[in-house]
C-alpha cells in the first residue's frame, strides 16, 4: 500500500492516464449534446493528454519537480478545444503543488486537486456548473474531507473516483442542455477516464491496446518567407557548413578509420553526415573549425568539390530580410476544407492552420503559426467556439508579438473578420471593426445526425439531415437541399445577399441547382455560392 508518491509513479500514472483515455476517447466523443458528426471532447482530451505524456516519456529524469514541470509543459502546448484547455489547466494546478515535495503524501496531493480546480475555474471566463469544472470541484472537496480516514494511495483514489462518479451523474441536473439530450457532461467523463487510468497505475494494473503519441499537424505551408524558422534566427552555434569528397582513399584506411573521423566530426559541430566505403566519401558538418575537419579528413585520402559557406552571413541576410517586410499587422485563420483556405488566402490572411469541428488545433499549433507570421500583432480567427479557448491560451506561448483573439465561432464570422481588415487603420481600430462586423453576419450549418435523441422539439433519428445556427436546431429532415432551403427561411429576416459555401460531399451541380432555387424564392437577394471542401457540413449559409 502506498502512503506515498513520487516522480516516476506520478510519471506512471499520467503515461497510464493517457493510454486508459485514448483508449475510451469514442465513448466520450459520443455524449457530444448536438447528435452531429464533431463530438470530439474524448479525442481533444485525448490529444491533450498525449501531448503531456510524449513530453514525460522523453524525460530521463524521475524527479518529482521536472516530471511535474513537464506534464504541465506537454498539456500546455498540446491543449485542444475547451475540454484540451480546461484539462490542462487542471493538470498545471496540480503539478504546481506536486512539485514542491520530492515525496507527495494524500495531504500534498489534495491540496493539489484543489489548486486545479481553481486554476481550472480561472481560465474559464464565465463558469458554467454541469460541466468538466463541478467534476473536478466536487473531487477536490472529497480529497479533503477522506483524505483524513484513508491510510494510503489506492483507498484515497477509491473515494474521489466514488465521488467524481457521482459528480457526473448530476451534471444533468445542473445543465438543462444535457438533461434534454439524455447524457452527462462528456467533459466530466473524460476527466474521470484520466482518475480511472491514474488509479490503475496506482495498483500496478496494465492497460491493453496501444497508443501511438501521434498527435496531428495542422500546418499548412507556402514556402514563403514567414514559414521560415524563425524562431532560430540569430541562434547559430556553428558558423561554417562545410562539404567535400573525399576520393582515392589511402590503402591504408579502414571503415574503423571512417567511423572514427566521423565520431571526431561530432565533437566539433553538428549535422554530421558521412556516408560511403574505401571507394568514396561524402562529408558534410556545420562547424566553427572547417579547417580541422579537412586536415582530419586528409588523413584517408584526398579532398574534392570542397564548399564552406559561412552561416553567419547567410543569417545576417535573412534577418535583414525579415525585418524590413516585418509589418505592423497580419492575420491567421483555422480553416476547413481546401476551398475554405483558399478564400481566406484571397482575403490576405497570413497563415492557415487546419481545424474545425472533427479536429481542434491545439495551443501550440496556433502559437506556432502566429510565430512565424512577420507581424508585432496578429489577429487570430479560431472560427469555432471550441477553438476560442485554446487560441486565448496560445498568447502565453508566443514572444516578441501580440495575439489578438477576434472570437469568431464560424467560417462566415472569420471572413467577416477578415473583411474588415484594414492595414491603414491602428491595431485597436482594426480589432473593433473586426468584432463588430461579426454581427452583421447570420449564420447557418447543415449536417447529419449520428444518434437517435429528441432535442429542441425534433425526434432525431441516425443519418437525419439538420440545420443548426449557433446555439439551436432548427430544422431536419431527410433531403440536404429541403432542410437547407427550410434552415435559410427561419434565419432570414431582411438580408439581401446569400451565400452558399458547399462541402466536400456535396456535388457543384446540386449546390448550383439549390442556389438557382434560392434565388427563384428569394428575387431581391443576391445569391452566391462557393466551394468550400469542409467535412461533416453540407453547406455554411451566410446572410447579410
Amino acid at each position: 500500500m502506498k502512503k506515498t508518491i513520487n516522480g516516476q509513479m506520478w510519471k506512471s500514472m499520467v503515461l497510464s492516464a493517457a493510454k486508459y483515455l485514448d483508449i475510451n476517447r469514442a465513448s466520450v466523443d459520443a455524449l457530444n449534446v448536438f447528435p452531429v458528426p464533431d463530438g470530439d471532447t474524448g479525442t481533444n482530451m485525448s490529444l491533450t493528454m498525449q501531448s503531456a505524456a510524449k513530453e514525460i516519456a522523453e524525460l530521463r529524469s524521475n524527479k518529482t519537480a521536472e516530471v511535474a514541470e513537464a506534464v504541465a509543459r506537454g498539456a500546455l502546448r498540446g491543449a485542444r478545444g475547451n475540454s484540451g484547455v480546461i484539462l490542462s489547466q487542471i493538470l498545471r494546478g496540480i503539478c504546481q503543488v506536486l512539485k514542491k515535495e520530492e515525496e507527495i503524501d494524500l495531504k500534498l496531493f489534495a491540496e493539489a486537486l484543489k489548486t486545479g480546480a481553481e486554476v481550472a475555474y480561472g481560465a474559464v471566463s464565465q463558469p458554467k456548473e454541469g460541466t468538466m469544472l463541478t467534476v473536478i470541484r466536487m473531487i477536490a472537496d472529497s480529497a479533503q474531507s477522506v483524505r483524513r480516514k484513508c491510510a494510503d494511495f489506492e483507498s484515497f483514489f477509491k473515494e474521489i473516483i466514488q465521488a467524481g462518479n457521482a459528480a457526473v451523474e448530476i451534471t444533468p441536473t445542473l445543465l438543462p442542455v444535457l438533461k434534454k439530450a439524455g447524457v452527462v457532461d462528456a467533459g466530466g467523463k473524460g476527466l474521470m477516464c484520466v482518475l480511472v487510468g491514474m488509479q490503475k497505475a496506482l495498483l500496478g494494473e496494465t492497460i491493453s491496446g496501444e497508443t501511438s503519441f501521434v498527435i496531428p499537424d495542422t500546418t499548412t505551408s507556402d514556402g514563403s518567407l514567414e514559414h521560415m524558422d524563425i524562431l532560430s534566427l540569430g541562434n547559430i552555434e556553428f558558423a561554417y557548413c562545410t562539404e567535400f569528397f573525399v576520393i582515392n582513399i589511402n590503402k591504408k584506411t579502414t571503415l574503423a578509420d571512417i567511423e572514427r573521423f566521423k565520431e571526431f566530426l561530432l565533437t566539433i559541430g553538428d549535422s554530421v553526415i558521412v556516408i560511403g566505403d574505401l571507394e568514396f566519401v561524402k562529408v558534410h558538418v556545420h562547424t566553427n573549425q572547417p579547417g580541422l575537419a579537412l586536415t582530419k579528413a586528409l588523413e584517408l585520402g584526398e579532398l574534392d568539390k570542397l564548399k564552406i559557406e559561412n552561416m553567419l552571413e547567410q543569417n545576417r541576410a535573412l534577418i535583414k530580410k525579415y525585418e524590413e517586410e516585418k509589418k505592423e499587422m497580419g492575420m491567421m485563420s483555422v480553416s476547413a476544407g481546401e476551398g475554405i483556405t483558399s478564400i481566406f488566402k484571397d482575403l490576405t490572411v497570413d497563415a492557415v492552420i487546419e481545424g474545425g469541428q472533427s479536429m481542434n488545433p491545439s495551443a501550440s499549433d496556433i502559437a506556432d503559426a502566429v510565430q512565424r507570421i512577420n507581424a508585432d500583432n496578429v489577429f487570430v480567427f479560431p472560427n469555432n467556439k471550441n477553438i476560442i479557448l485554446a487560441a486565448e491560451q496560445a498568447k502565453s506561448l508566443v514572444e516578441n508579438k501580440t495575439i489578438h483573439v477576434i472570437p469568431t465561432k464560424n467560417i462566415p464570422q472569420g471572413f467577416a473578420a477578415a473583411l474588415a481588415f484594414n492595414p491603414d487603420l491602428p491595431v485597436d481600430e482594426n480589432k473593433a471593426n473586426m468584432i463588430h462586423a461579426l454581427d452583421s453576419v447570420t449564420v447557418g450549418q447543415v449536417t447529419y445526425a449520428v444518434r437517435n435523441t429528441k432535442l429542441y422539439g425534433f425526434e432525431l433519428k441516425i443519418g437525419d439531415i439538420m440545420g443548426l445556427d449557433n446555439k439551436k436546431i432548427l430544422a431536419t429532415g431527410k433531403n440536404v437541399s429541403e432542410v437547407t432551403l427550410d434552415l435559410i427561411e427561419k434565419l432570414r429576416s431582411d438580408e439581401e445577399i446569400i451565400t452558399l459555401y458547399y462541402g466536400q460531399d456535396v456535388k457543384e451541380e446540386d449546390a448550383e441547382a439549390l442556389a438557382a432555387e434560392i434565388q427563384e424564392k428569394y428575387p431581391d437577394c443576391d445569391v452566391e455560392i462557393h466551394y468550400g471542401g469542409q467535412p461533416i457540413y453540407y453547406y455554411y449559409i451566410a446572410l447579410e
